[in-house]
């Protein structure tokens, strides 16, 4: 099955998190992975009947129920049928889609990207005392892997932010906005350090078998729609904030994923190649 490699990734997820073992008379988590729905290759995944992910060869997708469970398997709480699941079945990586209904984004402002990390870099300071105080592990945001850019023809906007864990191991979160007529998909990217360069290569590729479906697309804003209070600026920090809040919704999920991803993805190679 074309799954197997991921499923094994997926797998490593799990144990990096430490999950116990199920027990008896349980179904693995393996197995658990295993029976969620993952789409095959011709098949038109749905988001939020707002978009579509066209299934191609070396990639995957979950739906919203199975990317609760998907989520759940990974150490994170259900999102309640609101968020996506899209994989490479060949590589290291997977990414969570989640569409936000805030409107139409208008496109026309420039971006300052030294200012926006030192909101960022002030976010994320002030998140970790909160974390320290209950507790919590902590992820020191030290710049940019790539600052923010975006492109006018796919109208997406993209960055990526280095943080450091407490045990000196380098987090890489990758974030995508993909802009539509009444809001805009978040694409994050969960990957490892080590094959981020071609995970994002490949993940970008996976995208262009995403689109907003017919009247949803952002060239068909009319006048009248709703358009957001803000613009790319603020998308950038309303994403990547996700480190130094603690709300509910899908910022909560990126925490987690990037708190555990340098846990998530070490054995990788190991683990993949013990079960080839």
């Amino acid at each position: 099955m074309v799954l197997r490699g991921f499923v094994a990734l997926a797998l490593v997820a799990v144990q990096g998190l430490s999950f116990a073992q199920a027990p008896t008379g349980e179904k693995s988590p393996e197995q658990q992975l295993k029976e969620l729905g993952w789409l095959d290759q011709g098949t038109v995944g749905r988001i939020a009947d707002k978009a579509e992910f066209k299934v191609k060869d070396g990639y995957t997708f979950l739906g919203a129920a199975d990317t609760d469970k998907f989520l759940q398997l990974n150490g994170n709480p259900p999102q309640g049928g609101h968020s996506y699941t899209i994989a490479s079945t060949t590589k290291n990586w997977f990414g969570i889609l989640r569409f936000a209904d805030e409107g139409y984004v208008k496109d026309d402002e420039q971006i300052d990207a030294a200012a926006l990390l030192k909101t960022l870099q002030e976010q994320n300071a002030a998140g970790n005392e909160e974390k320290k105080k209950k507790g919590y592990q902590t992820l020191t945001m030290e710049g940019w892997f790539f600052p923010p850019r975006y492109d006018q023809a796919t109208k997406r906007l993209e960055w990526g932010t280095k943080l450091r864990a407490e045990d000196n191991s380098t987090v890489v979160n990758v974030s995508t906005k993909i802009l539509g007529r009444s809001g805009y998909t978040h694409a994050i990217l969960v990957s490892s350090p080590e094959t981020m360069d071609a995970d994002l290569a490949d993940f970008k590729k996976a995208l262009q078998n995403f689109d907003y479906v017919s009247g949803q697309k952002y060239s068909e804003w009319r006048e009248g729609d709703k358009v957001a209070a803000y613009g790319l600026g603020a998308l950038v920090l309303g994403g990547a904030a996700a480190v130094a809040t603690s709300k509910g919704g899908l910022k909560a999920i990126l925490v987690a994923i990037a708190a555990g991803a340098a846990a998530l993805w070490t054995g990788v190679k190991k683990f993949l190649s013990r079960n080839k």
